[in-house]
């Protein structure tokens, strides 16, 4: 039986290459490239997932045309030399296995390019903002980009050609052109940087000419065989940059030089300043999914006759189905959603989505590009093991056990998960009567709608364990001795943490006093002013429901305001910045550098950090999100309950984190039991 998702599952043809859905791997770099810049066995191994779960079109992305020029990223792929193109072919070649394309995003960074270690060459001269940061960083004055000559522009945009040659040489039908987020055809489309007076400067018509002649050199290099794809910003969301109304006049140049328009959003800069690059490029899970599909649907609705595709968000292939449907776009490009299930187009194509296995955007990935360090995923373990495990399988193992599972939180299902595939015994004990442990909590709020699908797909995973033979005991808390009568040959521990409730505090078991997800899961326990005690990501999530609820909120944090902000930023990440401008937005008062130090009845008594001045805030409710702790002394309670050696402790319980410690440490213990 055919698939119920006909738009997305619908073939397309280019140039007589036969593409067999509309699923396409957006621009992603896993950080496995040689330190010079060239594809490695396991790079090639981490995208096999992808190729294997059923995707298009995989694209590599921000490779660049000539590294030695242009190097804005560690591990950046090198393609300026004819030496890249063997390890090429085993990217290309791989992908041929599973009936998909391999693409590389070519680039050249402009004014980004200062990691080479020469001065940047660009559209125009001029100092940008990210300039302007790394030399505060570093201690020396700005440095103006060169503005390109025309011999110069003739140069590069031979490098453009070559280097699509290479991977056509490589055994690759299609190319991703980088002309978004302010890189250096960007640079030259962009008014924001583009001030030149000759015939690449001025009209939008102009500014066009650098990225024709990139497409067309492309062309000449590649023939009429190979597909071309270009990408570009929508709407740069800058002030000074170029909006959609001139991106859609831009595009009509530029359509008879391309074959597909991939539709992004925002330039570099300030990543969180006025055009907030990286929200448009990597959105956030307080954000709208489908993000930037509106500039897409309004430049396909301008130019019917262009393919375009579009990006952002794009969270199932529900959401592309109705994309497509719609004639929104013709193509989806998706990237966090397929790293947390690579499988899903196989999924959808079997009429299985309730098995997806979602992603939180939580940007746990995209952390590791910063270190760097390979990429991997928060809630897909397999992303870390994909040369270890190339075929995505977990292997069984030699001799069946009989395995206890403490805790039925993300560690727990996980590990249950894994045993189950290793053809274990497997029993998961959890006290409370349901499955998701502080997940539950956590998908609450109504803005946490990536939490709630993963709390769903949590709980839809241990129901098909049991199906498979596993026991999931509710409202059943392990002991030792329950632990000991069974006799397990190995026993996981996943019991999570408790909430730090600081008891010298006066008043603080007063009965207006809640840990704050507690008072998630029955609003009508806050009153009408309530304070938040803990400037943290649960703090700020916390405060921020009260707040839609109707509450005279305040938030209070005992560090000063720039140690609390980075805090913040270590619990919740780049959504950190979100919380603070939607707290701004919503005039919700954060009071840095004030400890509580009583609570009453009517309200409570904090202190000033700074002065040690004692002061009273009037509140009706109290919320504690100040943090966790380790449960300890139950862990040494069970840890010996089976042969020390295959005891495990893993997530909260072995030291307080995120979902992503929880899940990948389940796995990487359980897939050795």
């Amino acid at each position: 039986m055919s698939s119920r998702y006909k738009h997305v599952f619908s073939p397309i043809r280019i140039r007589g290459v036969d593409f067999k859905n509309r699923i396409f791997l957006a621009p992603t770099t896993p950080v496995l490239s040689t330190p010079d810049g060239y594809v490695t066995r396991e790079l090639v191994d981490w995208f096999r997932m992808f190729a294997r779960g059923g995707v298009c079109v995989l694209n590599l992305g921000n490779c660049s045309i000539d590294l030695e020029e242009s190097n804005d990223q560690s591990y950046q792929l090198e393609l300026g030399k004819d030496s890249c193109i063997y390890p090429l072919s085993l990217y290309a070649d791989m992908c041929k296995q599973f009936g998909c394309h391999a693409s590389l995003e070519i680039n050249h960074a402009g004014e980004g390019m200062l990691m080479a270690g020469t001065v940047a060459y660009s559209s125009s001269a001029f100092i940008s903002e990210d300039e302007i940061m790394r030399a505060a960083r570093l201690g020396r004055e700005p440095i103006s980009t060169i503005e390109m000559t025309k011999e110069k522009i003739r140069e590069t945009v031979e490098k453009f050609g070559k280097a699509a040659g290479r991977m056509k040489r490589a055994g690759m039908d299609i190319v991703m052109v980088h002309g978004a987020h302010a890189n250096l055809i960007g640079q030259f489309t962009s008014p924001k940087f583009n001030h030149r007076t000759d015939e690449y400067g001025g009209s939008t018509e102009n500014r066009a000419r650098f990225a024709i002649e990139v497409c067309d050199s492309i062309r000449r290099h590649c023939g009429e065989d190979f597909v071309i794809e270009y990408r570009i910003s929508g709407d740069e969301e800058d002030p000074e940059g170029m909006h959609i109304e001139e991106t859609i006049e831009l595009v009509g140049y530029l359509k008879k030089h391309i074959d597909i328009l991939h539709v992004s959003a925002g330039i570099h800069g300030d990543p969180f300043g006025p055009h907030k690059y990286y929200r448009n490029w990597c959105q956030n899970y307080l954000m709208d999914r489908c993000f930037n599909v509106h500039y897409a649907r309004d430049i396909k609705k301008a130019h019917p006759d262009l393919l375009v595709s579009t990006v952002g968000s794009i969270t199932s292939i529900d959401y592309a189905e109705e994309i497509i449907s719609n004639g929104w776009a013709d193509i989806v490009n998706m990237c966090r959603p397929l790293m947390a299930d690579p499988e899903m187009p196989n999924k959808y194509a079997e009429n299985r989505p309730e098995d997806r296995r979602p992603c939180l955007r939580c940007d746990f990935c995209s952390k590791h590009l910063m270190v760097p360090k390979p990429m991997f995923c928060a809630v897909n373990p397999m992303a870390t093991m994909t040369t270890e495990l190339r075929d995505g399988v977990i292997p069984k193992a030699q001799v069946k056990k009989k395995v206890a599972v403490v805790g039925g939180g993300p560690g727990g299902i996980q590990a249950m998960e894994t045993l189950v595939a290793r053809g274990h015994d497997v029993t998961l004990y959890e006290k409370s009567g349901s499955l998701g442990g502080n997940v539950t909590r956590a998908a609450r709020p109504p803005f946490k709608i990536d939490m709630r699908d993963y709390l769903t797909w949590l709980r839809h995973t241990a129901a098909q364990c049991e199906k498979k033979g596993a026991r999931v005991l509710l409202n059943t808390e392990a002991t030792k001795d329950i632990l000991d009568i069974e006799n397990y040959d190995a026993v996981v521990i996943a019991v999570g943490s408790d909430p730090i409730i600081p008891g010298s505090i006066p008043g603080i078991l007063k009965p207006h006093v809640f840990w704050a997800p507690d008072a998630d899961e029955d609003t009508s326990r806050i009153g009408r002013k309530v304070v938040v005690v803990g400037g943290g990501g649960v703090g700020f999530e916390t405060a921020l429901e009260a707040a839609d609820l109707g509450k005279d909120v305040t938030l209070i944090e005992m560090l000063n305001e720039r140690n609390a902000k980075m805090k913040l930023s270590m619990s919740a990440g780049n959504v950190s910045r979100e919380l603070l401008s939607i707290f701004a937005k919503k005039e919700i008062p954060v009071l840095y550098g004030t400890a509580l130090t009583e609570v009453r009845d009517g309200g409570i008594v904090t202190k000033n950090m700074a002065t040690g001045e004692l002061s009273q805030l009037q509140c009706d409710t109290v919320l504690l999100a100040i943090g966790m702790k380790e449960r300890w002394a139950l862990v040494d309670e069970l840890r010996h309950s089976a042969p020390e050696s295959n005891v495990h402790i893993v997530g909260d319980c072995r030291k307080v984190g995120t979902i992503s410690e929880a899940v990948n440490q389940a796995f990487q213990a359980c897939i050795h039991i």
